[in-house]
């Protein structure tokens, strides 16, 4: 992840000082898209920010920095957001975080997992209340 980040936030920097724009929404031939406002910074420290907005709506953001920076294992995170509008016309906004947890988006449009069926919920309950009987194998029991 480290090395995404600061590939990204090179290429981020080459773009922005070419004037050429790296992310676009794809358009009807003819169309281009304009950015209306960006910035793009990176501390000495690996903490870096950075933002853009098109008129086309398109727009994102993203912060990151180092923590646990003094220990042995170091943790990148970032978090940041995007938003554009769909070809159906609704609107799309995703938040995530990316730390050592892995990639967690959030957003409206994002599929949700069906509720555990109660059976199912139960089973589970019994069995995180009863570990003993999980220990010695199938209905094994100690006195």
């Amino acid at each position: 992840m480290k090395t995404l980040v600061i590939l990204w936030t090179l290429i981020n920097c080459a773009f922005s000082q070419s004037g050429v724009r790296p992310l676009r929404q794809s358009q009807p031939p003819g169309q281009a898209a304009n950015i209306i406002r960006e910035s793009n910074e990176v501390n000495i420290d690996g903490s870096y920010q950075w933002s853009f907005e098109a008129d086309n709506g398109i727009s994102a953001q993203e912060s990151g920095q180092i923590k646990n920076a003094n220990s042995q294992d170091p943790i990148e995170e970032a978090q940041g957001s995007f938003q554009y509008t769909g070809p159906d016309g609704a609107a799309i906004q995703l938040q995530y975080v990316a730390n050592e947890n892995g990639f967690q988006p959030q957003g409206a449009h994002l599929p949700v997992a069906p509720p555990i069926p109660i059976e199912i919920q139960r089973a589970l309950d019994w069995n995180a209340a009863h570990p003993e009987e999980e220990e010695g194998g199938r209905n094994s029991r100690r006195p």
